[in-house]
């Protein structure tokens, strides 16, 4: 859902934040912290084949969505500081410490950085991830970004086909989104579960009406699809898990959000 800053924000081009991201992150690198991209912009970067199909869908970009430790917040912010980067000090401060957000001023560029986990309709632990890729967070969780949104949008839709056409699904995070990472994390909560497979099927619906895609694309997202709720459906589940299933859509099982990206 946007926000009033979402609604004003200056359209910035592609390459521009695509080449930000890997500034920042090589700084960052260099002064022995951790961050990571996530996002739209993440996923352009993952995907270099299907992310030729981004100008004919018509997509803008405004800011960049950063994932980094909360135990390194402070030596970021002085990092960005010295990169042109405002701190808006007071939303690390409301939001104890999960969230911060900077803003270049000569260049118009915004930053959002999430600190130890993506907590939005679900949350998406990120402890001990991080490094398993770069410049993006590791693409199991990445996928799982998009795919948590219970209101999910069309952007996050095309999101999740380009990722699914550009990367197989196996038990490893090596240019692969992590099934079993994905399964044990939705096996952990229903209502991640619930809402993850609930936006497959929307994905399913949803490819077929994108003349942008090959059938042969379409065909591969659809299987995709298939393979990763199979996997999530046959992953053990904990009696919490079955007790709240019997439960089902009768009780909310998100959190409401003032933003999701």
């Amino acid at each position: 859902m946007a926000t009033p800053r979402d609604q004003n924000a200056i359209v910035i081009d592609r390459a521009v934040l695509e080449a930000e991201v890997e500034r920042l992150v090589t700084a960052a690198d260099e002064a022995g912290l951790t961050v990571r991209v996530l996002g739209s912009l993440g996923v352009s970067i993952h995907c270099p084949d299907a992310a030729a199909l981004l100008p004919s869908f018509q997509r803008t970009y405004a800011d960049i969505d950063f994932a980094g430790y909360r135990r390194q917040a402070k030596g970021l912010a002085t990092l960005l500081a010295g990169l042109g980067y405002v701190d808006g000090r007071e939303v690390f401060i409301t939001s104890e410490g999960r969230r911060s957000i900077f803003d270049a001023p000569r260049s118009g560029i915004h930053l959002d950085v999430f600190y130890d986990r993506l907590e939005f309709c679900h949350v998406i632990p990120l402890n001990g991830r991080l490094e398993a890729d770069r410049p993006t967070i590791p693409l199991a969780e990445l996928l799982l970004s998009k795919l948590q949104i219970v209101r999910i949008n069309e952007k996050d839709i095309v999101d999740t086909a380009l990722l699914l056409l550009d990367h197989p699904l196996a038990d490893g995070d090596v240019d692969s989104i992590d099934v079993g990472r994905a399964a044990r994390l939705c096996a952990a909560e229903w209502g991640l579960w619930r809402t993850v497979t609930m936006n497959l099927e929307k994905v399913t619906a949803l490819v077929s009406g994108y003349p942008q895609l090959r059938d042969d694309q379409r065909d591969r997202v659809r299987a995709a699809v298939a393979a990763l709720k199979a996997r999530l459906d046959e992953e053990p589940k904990p009696m919490a898990w079955r007790m709240r299933a019997r439960v089902g859509d009768r009780r909310q099982w998100w959190t409401d959000v003032d933003e999701v990206r």
